[in-house]
């Protein structure tokens, strides 16, 4: 069973600078010969998994650092009141049968590591009856009680919904690598922009009657734009990861679904207030491949009367129409939300190709029915 759901996305952001490079600028990329306003996939999938936080408890949810020695000893010394040195000595004895390399700070990895908060409690759990006989244990004794213990297969089974989506690399033990169920492409606005500079001055509260004149002075760089946004989900990758777990793999997809449609990269938030709702949302469940319609706005979208957005939203009916039409890549369901358009003939289209708009409520219920009855007729 092969299954593919496929997400896209037309948002509007006012001026922002969501996602920045090293000197500050937001982030571009040239398609279709003009410069393009660019999010970064890192920066939505960043994004997608703080917003898990807001629908799943945070404690079954996963994280990625170089500190799996520190909360490894912290949850030791929690369950059976050691101190701090003692829960790093185990510690660090479990994790040493990864053969990771070690960072250069002292109880750190050299890289992030993606795991579930959840598998840090399972692997106390290997060694919780027997921690008072482990502390008394010198080095080379303890490193021997640990030796058998199943630390690999522990981080390498019963993974979070963020790991079992976004997937997970270890250069140094292929074994603990997840193949990622979900690909994020970069965001790009369906038309040429240029970036702008805001001047600013801040003054100071505090200055004395009489005085003139700014306490500091600036510039931050911005742009604003209509940003196609594409996102797939191996359906079938994502059950695999999750051990086969149907509702388990249905509940992932509608997080997934609902916390990438709703986010929002945070950069300079605080001086652009950018968050904004999708103006599109199309969801396709597919049995041929993943098909992102970027393609639709290779030739820049004009600027009209009617601005930037329902020129966009008319190229992508289109271009969904000709990726069926022409390609012969015909979805088994579409669900979407949006407005329709004043335009006739773009509306006629639209409710064509991507079916009457729905409630986002029920673009996401649809969907996942869908998928549970995909993922149980496999299992048959």
């Amino acid at each position: 069973m092969r299954c593919y759901i496929d997400v896209h996305i037309l948002q509007s952001v006012p001026p922002s600078n969501i996602n920045r490079d090293d000197a500050g600028t937001p982030k571009q990329a040239v398609y279709g010969g003009v410069k393009r306003a660019r999010v970064s996939s890192q920066a939505w999938k960043r994004a997608t998994r703080t917003a898990f936080a807001e629908h799943v408890d945070h404690d079954r949810l996963g994280t990625r650092t170089r500190r799996i020695s520190a909360l490894l000893a912290d949850r030791l010394a929690a369950r059976g009141g050691l101190d701090g040195e003692s829960a790093t000595r185990i510690a660090t004895s479990l994790l040493s049968s990864l053969k990771i390399k070690p960072g250069k700070k002292a109880a750190e990895t050299a890289y992030l590591l993606f795991f579930g908060r959840p598998q840090l409690e399972r692997l106390v759990d290997l060694v919780a009856d027997d921690i008072p006989r482990l502390v008394k244990l010198d080095d080379e004794e303890l490193a021997d009680a640990v030796k058998g213990l199943p630390v690999l297969t522990t981080l390498g089974s019963g993974h979070p919904i963020d790991v079992a989506l976004f997937g997970r690399m270890v250069a140094d033990l292929a074994t603990l690598n997840v193949d990622a169920a979900t690909q994020v492409a970069h965001a790009l606005s369906t038309h040429a922009v240029d970036v702008e500079f805001d001047y600013y001055t801040a003054v100071d509260d505090e200055n004395a009657r009489g005085e003139t004149g700014a306490g500091m002075i600036g510039t931050v760089e911005f742009q604003s734009a209509t940003l196609y946004r594409f996102a797939t989900v191996g359906l079938h990758q994502l059950a695999e990861n999750l051990a086969g777990d149907v509702e388990a793999t249905v509940e992932a997809l509608r997080m997934f679904l609902t916390a990438f449609t709703t986010s929002m990269p945070t950069g300079h938030q605080n001086s652009f207030a950018h968050r904004t709702v999708p103006n599109l949302l199309t969801v396709a469940v597919r049995a041929d491949q993943p098909v992102n319609l970027v393609s639709a706005f290779e030739q820049p979208v004009p600027a009209g009367r009617h601005g930037i957005l329902a020129g966009s939203v008319a190229r992508f009916g289109e271009e969904m129409r000709t990726a069926t039409s022409l390609w012969g890549l015909r979805p088994d369901l579409v669900a979407s939300t949006y407005r329709a358009p004043d335009n006739a003939a773009t509306a006629q289209t639209l409710t064509e190709v991507l079916g009457a708009a729905r409630p986002f409520d029920e673009v996401i219920s649809t969907v996942v029915d869908a998928a549970r009855q995909r993922l149980a007729s496999a299992t048959r």
